[in-house]
């Protein structure tokens, strides 16, 4: 295991049994995201870097019964965390690196990916491999449920023109990556920029 995916286990390992506790009242924002994503009856979708699955209920109340919801998260104890919520009900969970998913090319109409972006080891690459398992004019919602200022607020840094996630150079980036971004908003309450899977 390269030294990237290491340092990302590690992270979320040690903060996997309370992450739901720290963050409590996220529900509602992840649901208003999913809602965004314009998902229909019968889709099929990928969480990616799914975590505890917060996003699992939200993303099969839209695609229904006969829909397929995927989460997909490269740390054990996230997985075993979203198992002990009883979320692996809404979903099936994938123990898999977003860099290498073992899913058939064009296989899903959608990615939905919280707070993602900023642990990828290679992001235009990674993206192409989101790009590459999603069907041409399906969708990506890069979310986060807190804005870029204040979860570097958050953190205790500050936001530079080099930041990933700021709309120049991500739209830039999901271009080079088989995306086209469609919308981007950045505000204290919430993080989400839409693309649509060129063809």
């Amino acid at each position: 295991m390269n030294d990237d995916r290491t340092h990302v286990q590690d992270f979320f390992a040690t903060r996997a049994a309370d992450w739901d506790s720290r963050f409590p009242d996220d529900g509602p924002a992840y649901a208003a995201a999913v809602a965004e994503l314009g998902l229909h009856e019968g889709d099929r979708v990928l969480d990616a870097g799914c975590g505890t699955g917060r996003a699992l209920p939200p993303l099969r109340a839209a695609v229904g019964p006969s829909g397929v919801v995927l989460g997909a998260d490269l740390t054990p104890a996230m997985l075993e965390a979203a198992v002990r919520a009883g979320r692996d009900r809404d979903g099936r969970l994938l123990l898999a690196d977003v860099a290498a998913l073992p899913l058939r090319a064009r296989s899903l109409d959608a990615v939905f990916a919280a707070g993602l972006i900023a642990h990828l080891p290679d992001p235009a690459e990674n993206l192409r491999e989101l790009a590459r398992v999603v069907r041409p004019g399906g969708r990506l919602a890069l979310f986060h449920p807190i804005g870029r200022e204040a979860l570097a607020a958050r953190q205790g840094r500050q936001i530079t023109p080099d930041d990933l996630r700021a709309e120049p150079n991500l739209r830039a980036l999901l271009t080079r990556s088989g995306w086209r971004m469609t919308s981007y908003v950045d505000e204290d309450a919430r993080f989400l920029a839409l693309a649509v899977r060129e063809s």
